[in-house]
């Protein structure tokens, strides 16, 4: 079943959702490109491991904790004063443990040259666009394969964040306004040439060209069916609440546009 809007579903960029997302996805695509990139080449699931100083996304645990209340000493008369707070004691806060975050990517493999790596696929996460060790590691590896002779597609379909793809972001933004972002980066062509498609949240998923070794030509990625795969592998129709507000939030104009969309009646199933 597919998602009620012509492209990325922004419900699913919330923070309980995407992990999972996240993993369905990157599947998707896999198996969408498997049986076409036989016999020379396979897809393959590949992780990278960190640990997550804890979930960004929970207001950590606080513990006040301040000497007790004191007398002021003696007030007119003799009387003892009200006893107040002491108001420049410490305060401690204790952050959530830090939790071990498995980050899945693709890699398109050549099996005729001992499986060297032709192709890094890689969908950003929310901790990949903002600062932490998510965004570190990520920006290792996107150096690291950009100093080499693979070729790197990346996939932001995350609205908010830092800006992460390898494109510089001022020239990413001097093409128009975009919601999502995807950026090709070619082994063969220099590495400040980029192939971008960006997308605002009304437009379908772009049809990406996934380049390959020489002189196979490229292989056409739709991704709106691997956003439908996705979508219902992952029981999102059944597990996202649409009659609350988008979080992250959309603007105004978009959530009234988004409204519209839900309100409609889904037309009648085949029989």
């Amino acid at each position: 079943m597919p998602t009620i809007f012509p492209g990325m579903d922004p419900y699913l960029e919330h923070p309980s959702l995407w992990p999972g997302f996240h993993n369905w996805f990157i599947i998707s695509m896999a198996e969408a490109m498997q049986q076409r990139l036989r016999p020379r080449y396979l897809a393959a699931v590949e992780a990278r491991v960190y640990i997550e100083g804890g979930d960004r996304d929970v207001i950590p645990d606080v513990l006040i904790r301040r000497p007790g209340p004191r007398p002021d000493g003696p007030g007119p008369g003799g009387r003892q004063a009200v006893a107040v707070a002491e108001e420049d004691g410490p305060v401690i806060v204790r952050a959530a443990p830090g939790v071990e975050v498995n980050e899945s990517y693709l890699t398109i493999l050549d099996r005729s040259s001992g499986l060297r790596v032709v192709t890094v696929i890689e969908l950003l996460s929310p901790s990949n666009k903002c600062r932490g060790p998510g965004r570190s590691l990520y920006r290792q590896k996107q150096r690291d394969v950009l100093g080499s002779d693979a070729h790197l597609v990346e996939l932001d379909l995350l609205r908010t964040g830092r800006h992460t793809v390898a494109v510089p972001g001022g020239l990413a933004e001097s093409r128009g306004p975009y919601h999502y972002l995807i950026c090709v980066t070619r082994a063969r062509r220099p590495r400040d040439e980029f192939e971008l498609y960006p997308r605002s949240l009304r437009r379908p998923l772009p049809t990406l060209s996934i380049p390959l070794a020489d002189p196979d030509p490229d292989l056409r990625l739709d991704l709106n069916p691997v956003l439908s795969r996705t979508y219902d592998a992952g029981s999102y129709r059944d597990r996202i609440d649409y009659a609350r507000p988008c979080r992250p939030a959309l603007s105004d104009e978009d959530q009234a546009w988004a409204d519209g969309l839900i309100r409609r009646p889904e037309p009648p199933a085949d029989v």
